[in-house]
């Protein structure tokens, strides 16, 4: 598609430019984190006991939590945190799921026969329900819910990615590669995995904001990143105890969760209009 038909999508959706707009600004609040966070000592662990439960000020805009550490700090960190959770779970899962799911539409008979049934047997917990016992295996931290939670969803990508690869392993272009005499891998890596992304880069724009919010939700049970660690979920997880007095302790972390997720949101619908064709005609 041509760059000015994509520009011209992306501008029809004024909210796609909104979440777009969010996610560059905590990209670059997570790469600057170091810059632009007031009390850097504190965001990553540092105690000042003389200021804790402080309510939003000048001084601290985001108050302080019950060790005295600005808020405001640790939420531009947690950033960083999140980002890196978030992306790793979606690359992670997307490198397994693909990789199986293009090699069972491709290849077919007994192949696919092996991986489809073992990817039914992961299909058949709930993600988070999943991610949850196996982070309990591994034991808490950062490294063990991120593996967790791709381990949690790589089936889904399993299963999008099988079903393009058979739709596209019969066109044309394909049989003519055989015809050819080139290898079945080179075939998948230069017409059928290119021909297939579409879809899967939709879903895991889309993902991403899922991911972050389940690595969240890991942390905010203790099964995830581990203080002093700056982490949103984790921070939600520790002002909980101290809502109905100090409301601002749990508040900001949570609306750091709220707002990344939207924005991820946001841009997979525009994503998803940028690549399907039949979106794409309609708003054009």
């Amino acid at each position: 598609m041509r760059k000015e038909e994509t520009i011209k999508i992306l501008l029809r959706n004024k909210l796609s430019i909104v979440g777009l707009s969010i996610i560059v600004a905590l990209i670059i609040i997570a790469i600057l984190a170091s810059v632009l966070a007031p009390y850097p000592d504190q965001a990553l662990g540092e105690p000042n006991l003389k200021e804790r439960l402080q309510p939003p000020s000048r001084i601290h805009p985001f108050g302080t939590d019950h060790l005295g550490r600005d808020i405001l700090s640790r939420v531009i960190y947690g950033a960083r945190t999140s980002l890196v959770v978030g992306f790793s779970v979606v690359l992670l899962a997307l490198l397994i799921g693909v990789s199986l799911g293009l090699i069972a539409g491709y290849f077919g008979g007994k192949v696919d026969l092996i991986i489809m049934r073992i990817t039914d047997i992961f299909l058949a917990f709930p993600p988070l329900l999943l991610a949850l016992l196996i982070a309990t295996t591994l034991g808490r931290g950062m490294l063990n819910a991120i593996l967790a939670l791709a381990i949690s969803w790589w089936p889904w990508y399993t299963r999008l990615a099988r079903g393009m690869a058979i739709s596209v392993k019969e066109r044309p272009y394909v049989e003519a590669s055989r015809a050819m005499g080139i290898s079945d891998w080179k075939i998948m890596i230069r017409h059928v995995l290119p021909n297939s992304l579409s879809p899967i880069i939709v879903q895991a724009t889309m993902d991403m904001g899922s991911a972050i919010l389940e690595a969240a939700a890991l942390s905010f049970l203790g099964l995830g990143v581990q203080p002093p660690t700056p982490d949103w979920g984790l921070m939600v997880s520790e002002g909980k105890n101290y809502f109905l007095n100090y409301w601002w302790y749990p508040v900001f972390p949570g609306l750091a969760i709220f707002i990344t997720v939207m924005a991820f949101n946001l841009l997979g619908d525009a994503v998803r209009e940028v690549i399907d064709p039949r979106l794409r005609r309609r708003l054009l």
